[in-house]
């Protein structure tokens, strides 16, 4: 008898509980899930799509941020075609941007420019996200699950500008996104990435001269670094070389030519260099004729180079043993095509005993 009473006791004891308890987390349809704090159920709605915004605006004024995000998400949702939508979900952003959430705002500044384009603000839309992305390529950590530092990314900073550019492309944010690609890439050391996003600034905005010019001289360096991180690739000097000496033929009044022109020469000194380390190399191998080739080619390369003298005393020695080297190996090969012919049936070539051309027929 005791335990019936108690269950009874149990579940009336439920029932008043849900009958006077608050129930702070509410769902609305086309709205889902809100957390509503005691004495505050339903005081930030408002039945038109103005007034929400509005309401929206002042809980974001006062850095309420919570209810001015679940305000402003409810124009959204509510009214998405109103004229009051595109600045509610410009307002989201703001409101991520203010938590200091920079990834989800720039997700939500891109929503704007999707879905409402016509939106009067553009322009400054793409300047926060500009000023987003450059956080980022300062160093700023992205957040896993939108809260927790995690780490920097270039890549994904990459892909923030290469958005702002698609964005805006003739916008004032554009070229500068452009160049900031090849930024993010050279903080990863990653050279030939970097001069792509280089070069498409300089081909794109040809007609921005203080831009391109400045494009083409960082396409050129980042070449220089990419040549000094191999030691007898010498593709990367010859490209940085050329673009540099682009740089200065399309800009020859620019200030930066005299160190473009520095570079140029440490590049084919550089070059200079790296033939000769690849002439030692074949030399050591005994491969005398390909070391000869690589140190004549330290001469052609920069001539007044440190390397050149050791290069034509190098060419000195080897130039006797590559002719001996030569001859023993022509002989190899000719006694190896005598011995095809002996086994043909043939005399050798210059053989004084060969039969003698067959008559011509009549």
């Amino acid at each position: 008898m005791k335990r019936p009473f108690h269950l009874l006791l149990l579940a009336a004891a439920l029932v008043l509980g849900a009958l006077y308890c608050p129930a702070p987390i509410i769902f609305r349809p086309g709205e889902g899930w809100t957390y509503e704090p005691v004495g505050e159920v339903g005081k930030w709605q408002r039945n038109r799509a103005k007034d929400q915004l509005q309401a929206a605006q002042e809980y974001f004024d006062k850095k309420e941020y919570r209810t001015a995000l679940k305000a402003a998400r409810r124009v959204v949702k509510v009214w998405p075609l109103s004229d009051h939508a595109g600045p509610a979900q410009y307002l989201i952003g703001r409101i991520y941007e203010a938590r200091r959430m920079d990834e989800k705002a720039f997700k939500e500044y891109q929503r704007v420019l999707n879905n409402y384009p016509k939106v009067s603000n553009y322009p400054e839309i793409l300047q926060r996200q500009m000023a987003i992305a450059g956080r980022f390529l300062g160093g700023q950590w992205f957040k896993l699950w939108g809260y927790i530092p995690f780490f920097p990314s270039m890549d994904k900073t990459s892909d923030l500008f290469a958005q702002v550019v698609k964005n805006g492309p003739f916008h004032e944010t554009g070229p500068v996104a452009q160049m900031s690609i090849g930024a993010a890439r050279e903080k990863q050391r990653n050279y030939p990435s970097a001069v792509a996003a280089y070069e498409k600034a300089a081909d794109n905005y040809f007609d921005r001269q203080p831009l391109a010019s400045d494009a083409l001289y960082k396409a050129g360096l980042a070449w220089n670094k990419q040549a000094r991180k191999a030691e007898y690739d010498q593709s990367s000097s010859s490209r940085a070389i050329e673009t540099l000496n682009e740089f200065k033929a399309l800009y020859p009044t620019d200030k930066r030519v005299p160190d473009a022109t520095s570079v140029v020469i440490e590049l084919k000194s550089e070059q200079a260099r790296g033939a000769y380390e690849t002439g030692r190399f074949y030399e050591r191998y005994t491969r005398y004729q390909g070391a000869l080739v690589y140190y004549n080619e330290v001469l052609i390369k920069d001539p007044k180079s440190p390397y050149a003298e050791k290069a034509r005393k190098r060419m000195e020695y080897l130039r006797p043993l590559a002719a001996e080297q030569r001859a023993k190996q022509e002989a190899t090969e000719r006694a190896r095509r005598d011995a095809i012919r002996k086994a043909a049936g043939l005399q050798p070539i210059g053989s004084t005993n060969a039969p003698p051309n067959p008559p011509m027929p009549r």
